[in-house]
């Protein structure tokens, strides 16, 4: 039977997850003489749904959404590959063709760092989300405690394979920690906001 909640946090989940791939190639100067992606607005609400679909629907749910997130990439990057591969319309490359071409030509090695961090931290938030509510038996606490786990993952994972032989060790931990605190702190701001979203699908009328 078609569940309206299930469908609108599956809708929510995917948007963000493109929308943090897709937007995050943009940075901006922070605190410090730091620079961070556009992304950390963005990827702490990924997490948050899947700790919302595991309280709400079960681990075996945010499993679901875990792979259902891992296949929507997949199919975009072939997606992408397919595109950077066809010949471009002359007419249609005077205008866009640049900008297209320096937004969608990744090195592949940024979108294998991508998949395999967004996996194995996905993976990681959903087992360590229900972890955490077997210690504190409250959602806002297990949040947080898979949060800190599963973004050091994925934030450890992405630098790894994008950057080690690029910059040196020292460099890409200098460039990881102030990433992991501030999606961390992302997270932590919109916990808050899952209790309100939670209370509503709570009240939620029943599927039809």
């Amino acid at each position: 039977m078609f569940n309206q909640k299930l469908f609108f946090l599956l809708a929510v989940y995917i948007s963000a997850l493109f929308a943090s791939n897709l937007l995050g190639m943009k940075t901006m100067p922070f605190v410090f003489g730091t620079h961070l992606s556009v992304a950390v607005f963005i990827m702490p609400i990924v997490f948050i749904t899947t700790d919302i679909v595991g309280q709400l629907y079960g681990k075996e749910t945010a499993k679901l959404f875990v792979f259902s997130g891992f296949t929507a990439l997949i199919i975009f990057i072939l997606g992408t590959l397919l595109a950077n591969t066809v010949p471009w319309s002359w007419a249609t490359y005077t205008r866009i063709g640049d900008a297209y071409d320096t937004i969608f030509s990744l090195s592949w090695r940024i979108w294998v760092a991508s998949l395999v961090a967004y996996f194995c931290s996905e993976y990681i938030d959903v087992l360590t989300f229900f972890l955490g509510k077997r210690l504190w038996d409250n959602f806002f606490f297990a949040s947080i405690f898979s949060n800190i786990i599963s973004q050091a993952i994925d934030t450890a994972v992405f630098m790894s394979i994008a950057f080690i032989g690029v910059f040196s060790p020292e460099k890409i931990i200098m460039m990881a920690i102030p990433w992991w605190m501030y999606k961390v702190l992302g997270g932590l701001c919109y916990t808050p906001i899952s209790y309100f979203i939670l209370s509503l699908l709570w009240k939620w009328s029943p599927q039809q």
